[in-house]
């Protein structure tokens, strides 16, 4: 299966730049699950679409202002204006660093993206905020341009983290993060810290949406992926299944597997929110013959059209770019030729696309 069949145009005045300022207020394209119709909604008409009796599963992870801009070493040490995430030149000894995953916390080492990243060798020393409040160390290198770094132990690493990082959107929001995207660019109901990237389908929420869907006897549930290079990594085989995932971190609660499988026993629909919770509780569905079970550990599932579900039923999510593993996912749920159709329709008619976008839902219809 090649990589190209899963392309689309899109016009780049499409890509939203700014959210909403009422969340509800998006977009939403219905996929009819028999018949493959399309309805143009707003998200706030989605829990007119639930049935009686389905779990909604929504990733609860927490996004961290992981992206941190500082100097190298041998650099002279001087305050980094935020700058264009965009943004492919940088001054002499300056550096781009974006957290994506812990890998240990003594020592507190790191996977992490850097920019530029040629220049960055192993045993290079970055530095980070006015007086080099953070320093670490580069200590290993990955397959596709990762490093790993280890930072200098410091008394509270996340409240540092919290004063100099800034928030990680997406490269193809062209414009520096500000202070009202720390709240935006969330989940009103994250909890658990530790995403670089907001797991979007969950960003058109409200405390008001919530409380109608349970108003119409939709039982909830919340797990925790937390979203890393696994998620947003470009594919760079020709061949689908040439493509291998990072791993990223999961957890599922005693009361979310226990939801999920009287759910599954009683013949009701789990509805997941956002690709990442399909990710989760398919991958932990195949640990264990197609139960979920309580625990931790780190998913890798690659889900592309030829999968078989075994958890979800039916899927909330925004559009993706073209050719990405999420696209591939959706594709696989939905069924390639009817999801690449509903896209087509969507630029039609002007939805807004990725993070700070519209929305789509469907009901399973794969390949």
């Amino acid at each position: 299966m090649l990589v190209s069949e899963f392309h689309y145009h899109l016009p780049p005045e499409l890509i939203a730049q700014e959210p909403l300022p009422d969340r509800a207020a998006s977009r939403l394209l219905q996929v009819e699950a028999k018949s493959g119709g399309l309805r143009d909604l707003r998200f706030r008409e989605f829990p007119a679409l639930l049935q009686d009796g389905d779990l909604v599963v929504f990733n609860n992870t927490r996004v961290f202002p992981a992206r941190l801009y500082g100097t190298r070493s041998g650099a002279r040490a001087q305050p980094v204006s935020r700058r264009n995430p965009a943004a492919r030149e940088f001054l002499s000894g300056q550096v781009e660093v974006l957290l994506t995953r812990q890998l240990s916390e003594m020592p507190n080492e790191w996977e992490c993206l850097v920019r530029p990243g040629r220049k960055i060798g192993l045993g290079e020393r970055l530095f980070f905020g006015a007086e080099g409040e953070l320093a670490a160390e580069v200590t290993g290198r990955g397959g596709f341009g990762e490093r790993r770094i280890r930072f200098a132990p410091v008394q509270d690493f996340f409240a540092a983290i919290e004063r100099l990082g800034h928030v990680p959107l997406p490269p193809y929001i062209g414009r520096e993060d500000r202070p009202e995207d720390r709240e935006r660019y969330q989940t009103v109901y994250a909890s658990e810290r530790g995403s670089v990237a907001a797991p979007t389908a969950g960003l058109h929420f409200t405390a008001e949406i919530l409380a109608a869907l349970r108003g119409r006897g939709a039982e909830t549930a919340e797990i925790t992926l937390h979203v890393g290079l696994g998620t947003f990594q470009p594919v760079h085989s020709e061949r689908v299944e040439d493509h291998k995932l990072h791993r990223e971190g999961f957890s599922i609660s005693a009361a979310a597997a226990s939801a999920v499988n009287r759910a599954l026993e009683g013949g009701r629909r789990v509805v997941a929110i956002g690709t990442t919770t399909v990710r989760t509780l398919e991958y932990a569905a195949s640990q264990h013959g197609g139960k979920i079970k309580a625990g931790a550990g780190e998913a890798d599932l690659f889900i592309y059209p030829g999968y078989r579900f075994r958890v979800v039923g039916a899927l909330l999510t925004n559009f993706h770019l073209p050719e990405s593993t999420l696209l591939m996912l959706v594709c696989a749920f939905g069924g390639t030729d009817r999801v690449l159709e509903a896209y087509k329709h969507a630029v039609e008619q002007k939805y807004r696309f990725y993070s700070y976008g519209d929305c789509m839902f469907l009901g399973q219809g794969g390949d």
